[in-house]
């Protein structure tokens, strides 16, 4: 076996970067840890960018992927396979939405939920001179549609032009978006809670005066669900807790476990609107991902994870809520339930690397003075306790 830093050289010369690594090689997991190659125990609170839902080395998890590997893993979508009907049973009736689509990615899933907008708005009059409205510090994907409607210049300047059509509106600033309206609007599409953009809940009067706009005037709206549903926030889609249904959501994350699989799903008037190749996959709703992605749905529901979650949530927020009373570093708290953010009055990526290189507590950041606590999903109050046991430490090193 190759040492730690033969690992990470062989990576830094041969793999394109996503973001810049810790000098970390990770090598296995159990329940809320890592472990790396060199054997070294970690408290993960940052579960894969909010991924590991049900934690890691899930028994029943493992052996339902390994049952299907024996079985299939692919035929392709020119035929059906039973995982990926079970698995489409279990999210409509999660959600109540109508129709899925499977993808292999977040960012995947938000490209055919823009499609669904474009195609509803070219079914009514038969124009290309749509437009949509998106958010200001949201985060949607990489790919160039989902960069086009994700409200960060930081991101987009390298790559334009983008999709023309695309206009930005203030998140919770519901006059923000009635100004940007006009007869070519087709759609609004926002996160329910924004994650990169600093752990901000859309308020109630907002998401239930967009939904107002879009009935009003036609429009679909469109909620990013990747990061906040599937249970995180305490219900299992974000949007159920303020009892406003979106015409299409995306979601992807936490729905594998781990294997990448992502899905966009419409409801009403938006789920007929796509037609037989108007998009497609090669991989996307295979047997092999949607055995997960059933599984996943099957434990979320058989062990009450959206229960578990709201009790954890309310700890998790008394706990944060104490540190930021303590250290005046910390300028705020809010999130719901397990997408939790502590702003800072300074940079807060020497204190995430300070936590994992010397407290070994994985924690992630939210642009730069925001730390993000997306743990898995089936976290203990032990866990929170050793956590912010951990974090002090780090906090009153700084002092």
């Amino acid at each position: 076996m190759r040492s730690k830093q033969e690992y990470i050289e062989k990576a830094e010369s041969e793999i394109y970067k996503t973001y810049n690594r810790f000098p970390i090689v990770f090598d296995h997991g159990d329940g809320v840890r890592l472990y790396d190659t060199d054997g070294e125990e970690y408290l993960d609170f940052g579960a894969g960018i909010a991924v590991l839902g049900l934690g890691y080395n899930d028994p029943e998890f493992n052996e339902a992927l390994k049952k299907q590997v024996d079985k299939l893993l692919h035929t392709s979508n020119l035929f059906y396979n039973v995982p990926a009907v079970e698995a489409g049973e279990l999210i409509l009736k999660a959600s109540g939405m109508d129709k899925v689509f499977f993808t292999n990615s977040g960012t995947e899933a938000v490209e055919g939920a823009l499609k669904i907008a474009r195609r509803y708005a070219y079914n009514k009059d038969g124009g290309h001179d749509h437009e949509i409205i998106a958010m200001n510090h949201s985060f949607h994907g990489r790919s160039l549609g989902a960069l086009s409607v994700t409200g960060n210049d930081h991101y987009q300047e390298p790559f334009k032009p983008l999709l023309p059509g695309i206009k930005f509106a203030d998140f919770n600033d519901l006059d923000s978006v009635k100004e940007l309206l006009n007869d070519k609007t087709c759609a609004i599409i926002m996160e329910t809670v924004q994650g990169e953009g600093g752990i901000y809940p859309a308020s109630e009067e907002f998401l239930k005066g967009v939904r107002a706009l879009c009935d009003e005037h036609d429009m679909l709206l469109i909620l990013d669900e990747i990061q906040c549903g599937m249970g995180r926030t305490g219900t299992m889609f974000a949007w159920q807790k303020y009892g406003v249904k979106p015409d299409v959501m995306t979601v992807a994350k936490a729905l594998g476990n781990g294997v990448p699989v992502g899905a966009f799903l419409a409801s009403g008037k938006a789920a007929t609107a796509m037609s037989p190749g108007d998009h497609g996959t090669t991989y996307g709703g295979n047997p092999f991902v949607t055995a997960a992605a059933f599984k996943v749905l099957e434990l979320f529901e058989k062990r009450k994870i959206v229960d578990h979650v709201k009790e954890m949530g309310e700890y998790l927020t008394k706990k944060l809520q104490f540190l930021a009373d303590q250290y005046d570093m910390i300028s705020s708290q809010r999130g719901i339930g397990l997408i939790q953010g502590l702003e800072f009055s300074m940079p807060v990526a020497p204190i995430v690397s300070q936590a994992l290189l010397e407290q070994k507590l994985v924690l992630i950041s939210a642009g730069t003075n925001v730390i993000r606590f997306v743990p898995p999903l089936v976290i203990e109050k032990e866990h929170v306790d050793e956590m912010v046991e951990k974090l002090e430490a780090v906090l009153k090193s700084q002092l």
